[in-house]
């Protein structure tokens, strides 16, 4: 008789991109040894990928028709890690604190008193034309006595965030995704040599499944790791591999 077992990548939500959107199910009949098994994959995203965020905190200043611009960035990962970022950085004594943060396909901006449309727009765009994700910038402005009028203000606060992410070390995060596999006991030795491969995380192993025999592994892989960990647990898991997919 056949052994049951499933490999389910379930959703998941990444704040930030959408790069990937697809439903994969898949049936696999294997022959193990002298024993079958019977696997059935899925899965379903709406964002993964990787991303570039900043390394540090970094600082750029202006001094633009006598007032003085500060832009300071940093990495944050939440509204929450935004919102400390910005109470640890704006000066209570600088005319305005402008600021824009983006993390995932949610953003918000401010233009602190300054002309609506003229400070946190304008960094917010900046921050799209960089690249950068998981981002906060908040500028700092002690006005000189010259009024820069509304373009003035735009490229002025556009400018310096533009300035600072250019000269930001940066890197690449690559993005987790979620896995589980309902195994027989008696695959666990091999599924989990596989998974040392992979630079697994959060891995745990539940044996209350209601199905005897059965153990769910759960864990975390990068996303443009996971296609080649399905194929490497099924390549040695199993043979004359058959799927299905729509």
């Amino acid at each position: 008789m056949p052994l049951l077992s499933s490999i389910t990548t379930p959703s998941y939500y990444n704040h930030y991109q959408k790069l990937i959107n697809h439903r994969i199910s898949a049936s696999i009949v294997a022959l193990v040894g002298a024993k079958r098994a019977m696997v059935t994959a899925s899965s379903s995203s709406k964002s993964a990928g990787a991303f570039t965020t900043i390394k540090e905190k970094v600082s750029f200043e202006k001094e633009i028709k006598k007032s003085k611009f500060i832009a300071i960035a940093g990495p944050i990962s939440d509204e929450q890690s935004a919102f400390s970022f910005l109470s640890q950085v704006r000066d209570p004594r600088a005319t305005h604190n402008c600021w824009a943060y983006k993390v995932g396909d949610q953003y918000r901006s401010n233009d602190d008193g300054e002309p609506s449309g003229t400070a946190g727009k304008p960094i917010h765009s900046a921050i799209l034309s960089s690249g950068i994700d998981r981002v906060m910038v908040v500028v700092i402005r002690y006005f000189g006595g010259i009024k820069l009028g509304t373009g003035g203000l735009v490229r002025a606060y556009g400018g310096v965030t533009s300035e600072c992410l250019r000269n930001a070390p940066t890197c690449v995060v690559k993005s987790k995704v979620p896995m589980g596999v309902e195994v027989p006991f008696d695959l666990l030795g091999i599924l989990y040599h596989q998974l040392q491969s992979f630079q697994i995380e959060d891995i745990k192993q539940d044996y209350d499944t209601g199905k005897d025999g059965i153990s769910m592994v759960t864990f975390k892989v990068d996303f443009d790791r996971a296609e080649k960990l399905e194929e490497a647990v099924k390549a040695n898991c199993s043979r004359d591999l058959v799927f299905y997919k729509h």
